[in-house]
């Protein structure tokens, strides 16, 4: 799968893993971890970015937590329609772009949020364009902070496999992220597993 497709695959994404699959979720425990780590990390007015925000579940959270300078990016032009359905509040009260990170991202200013993040989103990036990573530290000011799927392993890792398939359907690439991050500079400063994901938080120094 070359970049391009990646890109398609997402997209024009329905059904499982889609807008309207995650909006009927909602929330999940890494927006309640995210929304913890705001609280201790993250001033009220700051300028947050979530890239590969689907329909918004996590920034609603965000939202009902008193944080209200959001932005969001997807690839999939129908997570917004999904969003004004499902969560209105957060639609009118955002910033919101269709696009791919890597086409995106470089348009921002430098130190332009003061958090960016991701929740399942950097672990599809194709290892074509994981330069994109710099550009995600040059745009924050403050924290990145990634929650992936690292595996179920007591080391939250897969060592030894760099890319794996779910349900035969779409790459997930694994990788360190300390290791990705500490490399551009960045100092881990929490590093919290949960069922799925695991949440980590760096800070821009």
């Amino acid at each position: 799968m070359d970049p391009d497709e990646n890109h398609r695959g997402w997209a024009e994404r329905s059904g499982d893993f889609s807008p309207a699959y995650y909006a009927e979720i909602g929330p999940n425990e890494v927006s309640e971890t995210l929304a913890t780590v705001f609280d201790l990390y993250v001033s009220d007015d700051a300028n947050i970015l979530e890239v590969g925000c689907s329909s918004g579940r996590h920034l609603a959270h965000l939202l009902d937590h008193g944080y209200e300078n959001l932005t969001g990016i997807d690839l999939n032009d129908e997570s917004f329609d999904v969003m004004a359905e499902y969560f209105p509040e957060l639609a009118e009260t955002g910033t919101f772009h269709t696009g791919a990170i890597e086409e995106l991202v470089p348009e921002f200013d430098d130190n332009q949020f003061d958090v960016v993040y991701s929740v399942e989103t950097l672990q599809h990036v194709h290892p074509d364009d994981t330069w994109v990573f710099e550009e995600l530290a040059r745009v924050s000011s403050d924290l990145l902070i990634t929650a992936e799927n690292e595996g179920n392993s007591p080391h939250r890792g897969r060592e030894g496999a760099e890319v794996s398939y779910v349900n035969d359907d779409f790459p997930l690439f694994h990788r360190n992220w300390k290791q990705v991050f500490s490399q551009l500079g960045l100092a881990q400063l929490l590093k919290e597993p949960g069922k799925r994901d695991t949440v980590r938080v760096f800070r821009v120094l």
